[in-house]
């Protein structure tokens, strides 16, 4: 591939991450999971409770379909049609949230396009994430995936930020839209999906495959042999089976912050809805600049250094935190989480890439979303019990810690992937990796 070429490809990557951050703010986490919980359901109680419910749902369908279908796409040479059908499929389920009014009778609808939608997510990276070893040089993967993830919380927040400017604050909505109805509201779902199919296009143009084309019954015949060797596999790589159960901890951790932060915010600072969404937009600033920042840091100093950095600055943080009592302290402290947050996960990636077999990524990379969700109902379930044997929200919250601390100590037990960076099988190489050095 030539070198214009590469960097095509590199830059559609990067875009992608751009693309789906309009999900994870828009739908997952500002906009639509308040409406449904406030505006939807019958009650905010019911509300969470189907959320959660929901999310549990989408959780056991990742846990079956992504190292299954990582595994069809490596043997297929069907990356790329296999991403891209996924972002089809997340980006119509979000463009029909706008189907979902504020009455309870649209509760069921709205949970089905929100499983729908979630589950083509986690689907999507698989495919995505596995590229991601065939864009950069071994020495390079990180400061790809760092500056991956940090255009993904910055393209979430411009995303979320024309959804607040442009469709929820003004008095009167642009477009006619109906107020009473909820309309404005419902349009952001317009907005991230078109997000989505606008930016999110590119990589499954511009980024080659890996393998060579192979009819689909041959794919998925070959596709569940490999999905047996990397059962088999993991049995074997102690190294990469430490790494994915250490991400299962300290990723608990990390679920459990995103979804408890707000309400701690509010129930025990006092936060209102708007000073919590503004304080969750600049946890998402200060995670993007982290990332950013640790972008050509990792590199130098490692992933696995740079993701114990990251979850033991978070665990430091989140227990003083807890410690405080003055709203101001809180922010600072708040705000200093997420510098952290965005090098965790984007380490975390470039770890995967360093340590997983080339020929078979997207397998492994299933593998990395079900070590992300399998187990993701513990830490919120772990708070919950605390919570209610102390009555204190500070006590159930202190799980947080723990869950990251934990995490830490059994990375502390991965070898240094240095040594162990597969090469890709003969004819596998996208173009010259080694050509992001001198860009």
């Amino acid at each position: 591939m030539s070198a214009a070429g590469q960097r095509r490809a590199i830059a559609a990557w990067v875009m992608y991450d751009w693309a789906y951050g309009a999900f994870t703010t828009v739908v997952s986490t500002f906009v639509f999971a308040t409406y449904f919980t406030r505006a939807v359901a019958a009650d905010p109680a019911s509300g969470a409770a189907g959320w959660a419910g929901a999310q549990t749902a989408a959780a056991l369908l990742i846990t079956v379909l992504s190292v299954p279908l990582g595994a069809v796409a490596d043997r297929g040479g069907r990356r790329r049609p296999m991403l891209a059908a996924a972002t089809a499929i997340m980006a119509t389920a979000t463009l029909c949230l706008w189907f979902v009014r504020p009455v309870p009778q649209d509760v069921p609808l709205a949970l089905a396009l929100v499983v729908t939608a979630t589950v083509a997510f986690e689907v999507a990276t698989v495919f995505y994430n596995a590229m991601l070893p065939g864009l950069a040089s071994p020495g390079h993967l990180g400061r790809l995936s760092m500056l991956g993830w940090g255009a993904g919380y910055a393209g979430g927040l411009s995303c979320l930020g024309l959804s607040l400017v442009l469709l929820i604050s003004p008095e009167v909505p642009p477009f006619g839209l109906d107020r009473a109805q909820a309309e404005h509201v419902r349009a952001t779902a317009l907005l991230a999906g078109a997000w989505l199919i606008v930016f999110g296009w590119p990589v499954s143009v511009f980024v080659p495959e890996t393998a060579q084309r192979a009819p689909w019954g041959q794919a998925v015949r070959e596709g569940m042999a490999e999905l047996r060797e990397v059962l088999r596999a993991l049995a074997g790589e102690a190294n990469l089976r430490r790494f994915l159960i250490a991400r299962l901890f300290y990723m608990d951790g990390l679920t459990t912050l995103f979804a408890f932060g707000g309400i701690y915010a509010a129930g025990t600072f006092g936060m209102d809805a708007q000073e919590v969404l503004i304080f969750g937009i600049g946890l998402n600033v200060t995670a993007g600049l982290g990332a950013l920042g640790f972008a050509f840091l990792e590199d130098r100093i490692g992933a696995k250094t740079t993701i114990m950095t990251a979850v033991l600055a978070l665990a430091a943080l989140g227990t003083a935190v807890l410690l405080v009592h003055d709203r101001t302290l809180f922010w600072a402290l708040g705000l200093g989480l997420g510098v952290f947050v965005g090098p965790a996960q984007a380490a975390s990636r470039s770890l995967m890439a360093r340590l997983a077999p080339a020929d078979a990524s997207a397998a492994w990379f299933g593998m990395f979303a079900l070590s992300g969700r399998v187990t993701a109902f513990l830490g919120p379930m772990a708070l919950g019990a605390v919570t209610a044997a102390f009555h204190s929200q500070r006590a159930g919250m202190a799980v947080i810690p723990l869950f990251l601390v934990a995490g830490a100590a059994l990375l502390a037990g991965v070898a240094s992937p240095g040594a162990e960076i597969r090469p890709p099988r003969p004819g596998g190489d996208i173009g010259q990796p080694d050509q992001l050095r001198h860009q």
